[in-house]
């Protein structure tokens, strides 16, 4: 990456507000300070200052701040003009910065440079963006743990854990004849035994703050006048939805998200499952289908009211069959202020069932209850690191690795073999922490950012 030249942005969300802030970062930053506001101020000290155009008028008045390489967010020489906020006088200071030979920031630029300049890491970066995005307080401490280098100290724990390992494991490879005892007695079971506890520890925080960032997607599918739609505004606590008794009411799909004790649940409602009588309702059936094979989970909801032949129940097993085979379902039994059932939840049935009322919210808190439980949501925060799914894939991937090398050293006893299955575990962790990141993931990564951070 080229990093000579000098970048500038607003910084702020766009619109009117008392202040607006513009960031300068590169390395003709002190040239630029001249120029723009008669001196460099000293490093760290807010200096009020005056902004001013090429022939010397005032663009603006407010406070200057330098911030000398390398103790900037950056690494380089930072520069942040903090003036009113008004979008025509930000404009007017950019567009100045620009005429003094600055570049237009791209999306996340400010902190793809403090990652190049090894301020950070990948996944510090990526908390930050977190952080920014948090839509609850618990998301909002994962966030924090994560960029302040927690989640990525776990994994270089691991990594130095891994490293040691494979180290001892090829001395005795290269040396097979020295009469030191590389790996004396259970050793190698003990050591590999504590590296999967730490994986088990880490993937933990790691599924609680993937959880809390990304939410869970729930779909609610079924047959036309199961009462998903009555489920959905229940959940929600407003009527979000159409609710008649004519079959097939809901044509599109309908979006909208809860929290449940800090956990993001964006509830997805889809279009009765059916032969469809007209080409909109044939549309919204194919968009009922695409939902679910994107869904973590799948609340199927019957008509508990009805007899067995007319609910649907009858033919359970071949709609089930139906649905996505990776995707985990949970069969709601509806309408009990009917049937004259029971409230309850039954977790050992595969899939599980609850038995709930959607018109009187009999058994609501026992499906919220079920939904936390099987996504594995401890409440709260719980010492949760900041996580995304790529986060996830990669521990897994890593882990497997693990898993791989103790099978091999249990059936073949080959070293070399065990080795390069703990060197492929370490390219995975290095993934996180961007250790070993291809470009397309970087660029991935920070175009997601909003521009002037």
């Amino acid at each position: 990456m080229l990093l000579r030249d000098t970048i500038a942005a607003i910084a702020t969300a766009p619109g009117r507000g008392a202040v607006g802030v513009i960031r300068v970062s590169g390395p003709n930053v002190p040239q630029i300070a001249h120029a723009i506001i008669g001196n460099l101020p000293p490093a760290r000290v807010a200096q009020v200052a005056h902004f001013l155009a090429g022939d010397g008028e005032w663009l603006d008045q407010g406070l200057a701040l330098y911030f000398p390489a390398p103790a900037s967010y950056t690494g380089e020489h930072v520069l942040e003009l903090q003036g009113h906020g008004g979008v025509l006088v930000l404009d007017s200071l950019l567009k100045r910065l620009l005429e003094l030979g600055c570049r237009m920031a791209r999306p996340g630029e400010f902190t793809e440079r403090a990652f190049v300049n090894g301020k950070i890491d990948i996944a510090q970066a990526e908390a930050i963006a977190d952080l920014i995005d948090a839509g609850s307080v618990a998301a909002a401490r994962a966030a924090v743990r994560s960029m302040q280098g927690e989640f990525s100290a776990q994994i270089n724990d691991l990594q130095a854990q891994i490293t040691e390992l494979r180290t001892l494991v090829e001395a005795a490879i290269d040396f097979p004849d020295e009469e030191l005892d590389f790996l004396p007695g259970s050793m190698l079971g003990d050591r590999i035994a504590k590296i999967f506890m730490s994986f088990d520890a880490i993937s933990a925080a790691a599924r609680q703050g993937a959880l809390l960032r990304e939410g869970l997607n729930v779909v609610i599918a079924g047959k036309p006048n199961a009462g998903k739609s009555s489920l959905l505004n229940k959940l929600v606590g407003d009527e979000v939805a159409i609710v008649t008794d004519q079959p097939g009411t809901t044509r599109d799909v309908l979006r909208h998200q809860v929290h449940l004790d800090g956990l993001p649940l964006n509830l997805i409602d889809t279009a009765g499952l059916r032969q469809a009588a007209d080409l909109v309702e044939a549309e919204g059936v194919r968009r009922a289908l695409a939902e679910l094979g994107r869904a973590d989970r799948v609340l199927y909801v019957l008509d508990a009211a009805l007899p067995d032949d007319k609910s649907g129940a009858s033919d359970l097993a071949g709609e089930l069959k139906a649905l996505p085979r990776d995707v985990p379902v949970t069969l709601i039994f509806n309408k009990i202020d009917l049937s004259g059932a029971e409230a309850g939840v039954d977790e050992s049935r595969d899939p599980p069932q609850v038995f709930l009322s959607a018109r009187t919210g009999a058994g609501l808190d026992l499906l919220r209850a079920h939904l936390k439980h099987r996504a594995g949501y401890r409440g709260g925060d719980a010492g949760a690191l900041s996580a995304r799914r790529r986060h996830l894939d990669a521990l897994n991937r890593a882990r497997s690795c693990v898993v791989q090398a103790a099978q091999l050293l249990t059936t073949t006893r080959a070293l070399e073999l065990f080795a390069e299955e703990l060197r492929r575990a370490q390219l995975a962790l290095g993934e996180i922490t961007g250790e070993f990141s291809s470009d397309d993931l970087l660029g991935e990564i920070f175009s997601s950012f909003c521009i002037g951070k």
